[in-house]
C-alpha cells in the first residue's frame, strides 16, 4: 500500500455510499492505519448526488480538506456518469470502480478520456443473489478494497464480520448475506481497461 490512497466516492442518497466509506474507514483503522472517513453534505434527500470521502495511511493524517486528485474513484451509481465529473482530478495511476453493467466503449466514451484503470461490477447482481435487496454499498465496499489492495482479503473480511454483528445486532440475520455479498464482490471486480 502507497503511504497515503486518498478515494473519492460517488453515489446518491440512500445507496449507501457513506456507510460504506466510514466502514471502509474502520476497517482500515482496526489494521493498524491511519483514517479518515467523511461525507460533503449538500442537499440531503434520497437519490441527490452525493460524494464521500476516504484517506487511508501509514502515517498520521494532517490533510483536512476534501480530496480534489484522488487515486481512487468509486462511482456506485452508474447514471451519474453522464451527469458528474467523476473522474475530476483523478491520478492516471489510480484507478476508477464502477458499479455497472456497460460495456467498455460505452464507459470509455463517457469517462472523457479518461487513461487509468477501470474496473467493474455488477453490485445490483452481487447484492440480488446474496442479500435479496439491492444494496450497492457492501459489494462496492469490497471491490474498492480490492482494487486498492488496502488490506488482506482475510483480514477485510475478518475485520467487516466483526463490524456487521456490531452494526446488525438487532437483525442479525442479514449478517451472513452481507458477508456473502462482500466475498462474491471480491471476485466479481473486473479490470476492463
Amino acid at each position: 500500500m502507497k503511504d497515503l490512497i486518498e478515494i473519492r466516492w460517488h453515489g446518491r442518497g440512500g445507496q449507501g455510499a457513506k456507510t460504506a466509506s466510514l466502514l471502509l474507514a474502520d476497517a482500515a483503522f482496526n489494521t493498524g492505519k491511519y483514517i479518515q472517513g467523511f461525507p460533503e453534505y449538500g442537499p440531503e434527500r434520497m437519490g441527490a448526488p452525493i460524494t464521500a470521502y476516504n484517506r487511508i495511511s501509514t502515517n498520521p493524517i494532517l490533510i483536512h480538506s476534501n480530496i480534489y486528485e484522488p487515486d481512487y474513484v468509486v462511482v456506485v451509481d452508474d447514471t451519474l456518469l453522464e451527469s458528474v465529473d467523476v473522474t475530476s482530478g483523478l491520478k492516471e495511476d489510480g484507478a476508477i470502480v464502477i458499479n455497472t453493467t456497460k460495456d467498455k466503449d460505452y464507459l470509455i466514451n463517457v469517462l472523457h478520456g479518461y487513461n487509468g484503470s477501470i474496473y467493474a461490477i455488477d453490485a445490483r447482481k452481487v447484492s440480488l443473489e446474496t442479500l435479496g435487496k439491492y444494496f450497492p454499498n457492501t459489494p462496492m465496499l469490497a471491490a474498492i478494497v480490492k482494487v486498492a489492495n488496502i488490506m488482506e482479503e482475510k483480514d477485510f473480511l475478518e475485520d467487516m464480520k466483526g463490524s456487521f454483528k456490531h452494526k446488525f445486532a438487532k437483525k442479525p440475520e442479514v449478517i451472513e448475506g452481507n458477508m456473502k455479498a462482500l466475498e462474491l464482490a471480491l471476485k466479481e471486480v473486473q479490470k476492463i481497461k
